[in-house]
């Protein structure tokens, strides 16, 4: 499960963030209401946690701009302030639940696994592009009729690839959201694992599904 963290707090998204982590979600932190926004508009995330107080853009005009742009993923609203007509606007604009600061760790992972869990049993757990399947729930991974043993990180490539199906993916954004690297360590470590998978997924099938857009980063897509 994928998680958005909207937090101008450094310190406060931190320890969520390794929080959500340490419970097998991948998180990707922002901390203003645009950038918020941005990536909320081009990755597919299973829940949002939205801080309201936030410098430019506030929290409920994100979630109101999502709801309007038919974004229906669940969102988790952070407050300090705990008023009545803050949690009113907040639910009224398309929040599914309410969290008042401070807060304990656990019961914010609960909340998040709530509303991961609710959302789960609307949407199917399995992505497809073309004869290539992969099922998020028990990282299983086929192609046709032929199993793909998958490891961790590779699991998370692709996933993240396929969920990203028809769109390019540098290697910085592979970097952030496949090793949450916030920064280029200088390696070759995204092409070595891309030519790891593209050995599985592809070598032995006359369709190729992941392609190379030289100089910029990778596709996965039916037609090259």
């Amino acid at each position: 499960m994928r998680v958005l963290v909207v937090e101008d707090e450094k310190k406060t998204a931190s320890f969520v963030r390794k929080a959500l982590q340490a419970e097998s979600f991948a998180v990707d932190v922002c901390h203003n209401g645009d950038d918020a926004l941005a990536a909320a508009s081009t990755t597919p995330f299973d829940a949002i946690v939205l801080d309201i107080m936030l410098p430019g853009r506030d929290g409920i005009s994100v979630l109101k701009q999502l709801r309007e742009r038919k974004n229906s993923t669940p969102v988790l609203l952070l407050s300090a302030r705990g008023e009545v007509n803050e949690r009113v606007e907040g639910l009224n604009a398309g929040a599914d639940d309410y969290l008042p600061k401070p807060f304990e760790l656990s019961e914010l992972i609960a909340r998040v696994r709530a509303l991961t869990r609710r959302s789960g049993e609307n949407k199917s757990t399995t992505l497809r592009v073309a004869d290539l399947t992969l099922d998020t729930l028990t990282h299983k991974a086929q192609r046709g009729n032929t199993a793909i043993e998958l490891t961790a990180r590779e699991y998370r490539l692709l996933e993240f690839l396929m969920r990203s199906a028809g769109r390019l993916c540098g290697r910085m954004m592979i970097l952030e959201k496949v090793w949450d690297y916030s920064f280029d360590p200088g390696t070759n470590l995204v092409d070595v694992y891309v030519r790891r998978l593209r050995e599985k997924i592809d070598a032995d099938f006359a369709t190729k599904l992941l392609h190379t857009v030289r100089g910029e980063g990778y596709i996965l897509k039916e037609a090259a």
